[in-house]
């Protein structure tokens, strides 16, 4: 037996690099555009991971007249604030964000259905 050395494959894990990448909804480096869905045909869009040094307000303003919809800023405990928009605006924020120049497009991950 000692003559025959046999090789045990290692596990290997297909996804091991893409979780080194993505870390979740905690990763400081993406900008996080999300869908909820509320009751019936409503929804909500979110926006989280901004840089702190940006005036939440001020984008929430420029936004909120850019896609003729109302939202607000929330302080969330885990996430800090987080911007909310009323209705499906991933796209619209997205694009929105990458010609302001307040985000790379490709820091900038879209999430939901």
């Amino acid at each position: 037996m000692s003559e025959l050395d046999l090789q045990i494959p290692s596990a290997f894990d297909p996804f091991a690099e893409s979780n080194v990448e993505d870390s979740g909804a905690g990763s400081k480096d993406y900008v996080h555009i999300r869908i909820q869905q509320r009751n019936g045909r409503k929804s909500l869009t979110t926006v989280q991971g901004l840089k702190k040094e940006f005036s939440y307000n001020k984008i929430l303003k420029d936004l909120k007249k850019e896609f003729c919809c109302n939202g607000t800023v929330v302080q969330d405990t885990e996430l800090g604030q987080v911007i909310q928009l009323q209705g499906d605006q991933r796209k619209n924020v997205s694009s929105f964000l990458t010609q302001a120049g307040i985000v790379k497009k490709d820091h900038i991950k879209i999430h939901g259905f």
